[in-house]
């Protein structure tokens, strides 16, 4: 099996039973190079932009303070399509993924614009919204490894207008009671679509603990970013994160 092929292969088969099993006997499997990482701007404990491994670790334990719980839900969306959301979405789960405690699984809700398939040498097998709607697709085959270790990805799965329903109903809820379960100290990262889909990060939102918005650089307004925080709610909206 060559090294793209093992990147893509599903990992998890675990179930609320062994929840708590150790973190160090995860199946991991060859992992990204360093200069594959840094070609994706992916942070990692030697890279060279050490400002922003900082930034991100920084971010990390600002959402560890603010939540009093083993692990949590936490949204990032951007004002605007483009707007590097996705970007820092893959890093916040990264920085989490960091510590060798915990673990991290980002997930692709951006069902019509997908991004995080870029991160796999070959198209996955399914995701998101084929669980969603598929009976004979389950968890377990939509967990991918990312080459990044301690850290999963959810990939967003066939394109579907249906997204705002699919994330309401109760399927997407036992997707992230699922994820959780698996391990005790798990942090779920939803790479949302951007603000402007409206419904979809609303019903996004009520399954997360906290939000983060991302605003790209001389492309927002205050208005839009205000906006913004009455989407996602104000009783968990985390703060802007400013992207140039």
């Amino acid at each position: 099996m060559s090294s793209s092929e093992n990147r893509v292969v599903r990992l998890e088969s675990t179930g609320p039973s062994d929840a708590h099993q150790s973190i160090d006997k995860m199946a991991d499997i060859k992992g990204l190079e360093i200069d594959e990482l840094d070609r994706r701007k992916i942070i990692h404990p030697s890279t060279k932009h050490r400002e922003l491994l900082e930034v991100f670790r920084n971010l990390r334990t600002r959402l560890l303070q603010r939540q009093d719980q083993d692990n949590f839900v936490v949204l990032v969306s951007s004002t605007c399509a483009g707007g590097g959301g996705s970007l820092v979405s893959l890093n916040l789960a990264a920085a989490f993924a960091l510590d060798q405690s915990k673990t991290s699984v980002i997930v692709d809700c951006n069902v019509l614009n997908p991004y995080l398939d870029q991160m796999l040498s070959i198209p996955p097998d399914y995701g998101l919204t084929d669980c969603l709607q598929n009976p004979s697709v389950n968890l377990d085959d939509i967990i991918y490894a990312s080459g990044i270790p301690r850290m999963r990805m959810v990939p967003a799965g066939t394109r579907s207008e249906i997204a705002a329903e699919l994330f309401a109903s109760q399927g997407m809820q036992d997707v992230i009671t699922g994820l959780k379960e698996r391990y005790p100290d798990r942090y779920i990262i939803l790479d949302a679509p951007p603000l402007t889909s409206g419904a979809e990060v609303r019903v996004l939102a009520r399954l997360a603990d906290q939000s983060i918005i991302v605003v790209p650089h001389g492309k927002s307004t205050p208005g839009q970013i205000l906006s913004g925080v009455d989407i996602v709610g104000r009783d968990k909206f985390v703060g802007v994160i400013f992207n140039d």
